[in-house]
């Protein structure tokens, strides 16, 4: 399937973005582009080519390919996303304060080159994103490739990654195998996961639902649905809860009726939803209608960007749930105010987890290659995995060599009342932070093998 390489949003969007791209060579010039800038970035003739390495960082620039959903069931965490990568590769070639506090060997731009850019929908579907960055590797000589909002992307992705040898940084992805069974040397995740989404969520779900609670699940029925199902079920068996069905859809579902009779028929406590995107908005706008949210209790497994604001703080007034990243984390972490500050100026709304994350893929991969010096994939990720600390947007952060597995807190929101809004996108509170440390796996536990780097 052929696919148009620029975010499916506005023409004004496309304008900009071919603008950036087209400005971006005008002003490689002023960067730091010297030739001890290039030598730098180079490795020692004693190695060889590898992916696309030294061909894609040879010149100026150094090319980043971009898939984030744009259009379907994902499209909205995706454009998110996509303009925290916006803002991050802006911060990274201007030398912002926020950026060098997370990478503090960035001056403007990276080792003496321009990043530059280009986007395409991957549609949330793992054959359009591979077919997307393929072309980015083979026609632009990507030197790192990102964005994605579903975790059968991110696997479909990392097996690329390896096999054409060139760094991926995932973005969202809640599966557990991304890091686990389908690691792979040349990818690094810094979102939370399924593990570590249970792991966070479930003691207080126990403390506050009370023990002996009878589940039904709402799942997608991917990599991403059936890991986080499986991990909040067995942390839940702690307090003696019990799943009476677990009804599996679809990704990109609209119609959740008959999933929804079989909910409302099994005598459950709690509904725990885990679709996500469109999916999961369908699905609660549905079970609302149902009557269903009268008699149970609904909890979201793994946040969703977006949802209180497009189902209404009525619904999810009360409700837990486990994220990545809340924008009133600002009040916590130094990065958080800036990066939320930053981004509304230039964005006019309140980022959302998606965006945040994408900054943070941008920093740590630049926080990488600086440490590094050179662009030789090898050296950068052996630059990750030396597991050296930062501060970050959510506190300090670190990789794990073992698996690639940014170690990071996980926070479990509940969400306010209406009236106790303080503002529009004041939609809910942080009512645990949850260390990194203490609720990940061991880094074999899911069957990680890195593989080789050359």
């Amino acid at each position: 399937m052929e696919h148009d390489e620029y975010p499916a949003t506005s023409r004004r969007d496309m304008l900009r973005l071919g603008a950036g791209l087209l400005g971006g060579a005008a002003l490689a010039g002023t960067l730091p582009g010297t030739a001890a800038a290039a030598q730098a970035a180079a490795a020692p003739a004693t190695q060889a080519p590898i992916g696309t390495w030294p061909a894609g960082v040879s010149g100026k620039t150094a090319f980043v390919g971009l898939t984030p959903p744009l259009t379907g069931t994902y499209a909205a965490p995706g454009t998110d996303e996509l303009k925290g990568y916006e803002l991050a590769i802006e911060h990274l070639n201007a030398g912002d304060p926020l950026i060098r506090a997370m990478a503090p060997k960035v001056t403007k731009g990276l080792l003496g080159k321009e990043v530059i850019y280009r986007v395409a929908d991957s549609e949330a579907h793992p054959n359009v994103a591979i077919q997307a960055q393929s072309k980015f590797i083979a026609n632009n000589h990507a030197i790192m490739i990102s964005g994605c909002c579903s975790s059968a992307v991110a696997v479909a992705l990392n097996k690329l990654a390896q096999r054409e040898k060139v760094i991926y940084m995932p973005g969202i992805s809640g599966s557990n195998d991304t890091t686990g069974k389908d690691c792979v040397r040349y990818g690094f995740r810094c979102s939370f996961y399924a593990q570590t989404s249970a792991a966070a969520l479930a003691p207080v779900l126990i403390k506050e639902l009370g023990r002996d609670k009878k589940v039904a699940y709402l799942t997608p029925d991917y990599t991403y649905g059936t890991t986080v199902q499986h991990s909040t079920e067995q942390y839940l068996k702690k307090g003696g809860w019990t799943t009476v069905t677990n009804q599996l859809s679809p990704l990109g579902t609209s119609d959740f009726s008959s999933y929804l009779l079989n909910v409302a028929n099994s005598g459950a406590d709690v509904v725990i939803d885990i679709n996500w995107g469109n999916d999961a908005v369908a699905s609660i706008k549905q079970a609302a209608q149902f009557g269903i949210l009268k008699k149970m209790t609904l909890v979201i497994a793994y946040q969703v960007p977006f949802l209180a604001r497009d189902v209404g703080p009525e619904i999810t007034q009360g409700v837990y749930a486990a994220t990545d990243w809340w924008w009133t984390l600002e009040d916590k972490y130094p990065l958080a105010k800036q990066f939320v500050a930053a981004f509304e100026k230039k964005y006019n709304y309140k980022p959302d987890m998606t965006a945040n994350e994408a900054y943070l893929d941008i920093a740590m991969w630049a926080r990488a290659v600086s440490e590094a010096g050179t662009f030789y994939p090898p050296d950068v990720i052996k630059s990750f995995e030396k597991g050296e600390h930062t501060d970050s947007t959510v506190g300090e952060v670190w990789f794990r060599p073992e698996d690639h597995q940014l170690v990071r807190p996980v926070f479990i929101q509940r969400g306010k009342k209406p009236a106790d809004m303080k503002t529009k996108d004041d939609y809910w509170d942080i009512v645990e932070t949850v260390p990194g440390p203490g609720i990940m796996q061991a880094p074999d536990a899911f069957g990680c093998n890195l593989g080789p780097y050359v």
